[in-house]
């Protein structure tokens, strides 16, 4: 994967607002099993301010992790890709903006700033 950090931070964000399309979803709302349109799963249990997220894929067998801690306006994001290379990151939000910066699984810096206009 080439950068699994904005996906996999955005996926997260995209879980927690409740907006990522699945075919079914199990379980509470702290710990939730979820299987998309293309047959993947995914536990998310959240504790707190911290949300932990593990994807399984049945056609590759590949496996990915990510752990997300909220701190005011800021979510820490860190995880293992389906390569078991390890990458981390921050999303800030001030207003309607928020800054995604961190190193992704290939070890590239990244930076990323969204709003209700797009990202660039």
């Amino acid at each position: 994967m080439k950068s699994i950090v904005p996906t996999a931070a955005l996926l997260v964000c995209t879980l927690l607002t409740a907006q990522v399309s699945v075919a079914a979803c199990y379980g509470s709302g702290n710990f939730k099993t979820c299987t998309d349109d293309s047959g993947n799963s995914y536990n998310v249990r959240q504790f707190g301010n911290t949300t932990i997220t593990n994807g399984y894929n049945p056609n590759t067998g590949s496996q990915w992790s990510q752990n997300s801690n909220t701190i005011g306006n800021t979510t820490f994001h860190n995880g293992v890709d389906a390569n078991g290379n390890a990458w981390k990151g921050t999303s800030t939000r001030i207003g309607s903006t928020t800054i995604h910066q961190g190193v992704d699984s290939n070890g590239n810096i990244y930076s990323k700033t969204c709003n209700q206009f797009g990202c660039n």
